[in-house]
């Protein structure tokens, strides 16, 4: 097939442009930046400089690739680790998730696509149904104030992307991505592993939110089956081990060389972090992956953080 990946150069756009290439696809990619064109021809794909919001770049990019598919991998995570950058990379992605849904939406429907796969986040299922969510949860309707808008950008994205009638829509629900190009990650610059080493990262409260973290790897290749195989809806891809984040962060930090994380009061947190903070530390719920296993057959790589952690960082 053809297939048209936007955020081509990302922390999983990168491995999945290779899975996809390795299993004989042609793929075009689409960055903003110039200078990641050659890293995306040498994985094997033709690289497209594009500004997802802006509506004609989109527009001409995907009507010169004429694909049959259209993979969504937007985001605009990264850089330096501080209060206000983290402010400002979420507000872009959450335009991304919005604007940029809606501009890639527009254009695969007028190049004739027959299916739309794109990156939705299953850390804010509804807080209410035990610690662990299938496809039929719902994001949670009454998120902290800070979050409001992520997560209202995320319902966005899952409702425009399902409710097509022109072409399959499917959006994936990940769970948190480590392993190499990620934040979690045995590379020196990666930012939140910076932080860890610094112990900059505490367990807040009594850590009792439950995270599903999955290597970035293994969310290529359940992307993989779900571009090739996938039915429209929901799927959720995560590891076999959701786990309360007291559990986590030790097993992360101890991967990483760290020493153990500190422990900090929710009440100490939630005036400098904010609400959004503690409630992801607190309160979240993970994501069941049974789904894409009986439908499409797929299993991670790392079944658990606990082996990935040791042997997928790097």
């Amino acid at each position: 097939m053809k297939i048209f990946v936007a955020g081509a150069a990302g922390a999983i756009g990168t491995p999945l442009v290779a899975q996809l290439v390795a299993r004989g696809h042609e793929v075009v990619g689409t960055t903003r930046k110039p200078d990641r064109t050659a890293a995306l021809r040498r994985l094997g794909a033709e690289p497209v400089i594009m500004d997802a919001l802006d509506p004609d770049s989109v527009a001409d990019a995907v009507a010169r690739a004429e694909p049959e598919v259209v993979v969504h991998q937007l985001t605009a995570l990264g850089g330096p680790a501080s209060f206000r950058n983290a402010k400002r990379m979420v507000a872009a992605t959450n335009r991304l998730r919005t604007e940029g849904t809606d501009h890639l939406l527009a254009a695969a429907r007028a190049a004739g696509v027959r299916r739309f796969v794109a990156q939705s986040n299953g850390a804010w299922m509804r807080r209410a149904g035990g610690p662990v969510a299938d496809e039929s949860g719902l994001l949670e309707p009454h998120p902290p104030k800070g979050a409001e808008p992520l997560v209202g950008a995320l319902r966005h994205l899952e409702d425009a992307v399902t409710g097509i009638d022109w072409a399959d829509g499917i959006a994936i629900r990940y769970g948190g991505f480590y392993g190499p190009g990620t934040d979690f990650s045995a590379d020196p610059d990666a930012t939140i592993a910076k932080l860890i080493r610094k112990r900059r990262v505490p367990v807040v409260g009594g850590g009792t939110g439950v995270w599903s973290v999955v290597h970035v790897d293994d969310a290529a290749t359940a992307t993989v089956a779900i571009i090739e195989r996938g039915r429209p809806g929901i799927y959720h891809v995560g590891d076999d081990e959701p786990a309360p984040v007291r559990e986590l962060f030790p097993a992360l930090a101890r991967a990483l060389g760290a020493k153990p994380p500190r422990r900090v009061p929710a009440w100490l947190v939630r005036p400098l972090a904010g609400a959004s903070a503690v409630d992801m530390m607190t309160r979240s719920r993970g994501i069941s992956s049974e789904k894409i296993k009986k439908e499409l057959g797929w299993a991670p790589r790392y079944a658990s953080w606990r082996t990935g952690f040791v042997e997928g960082m790097s």
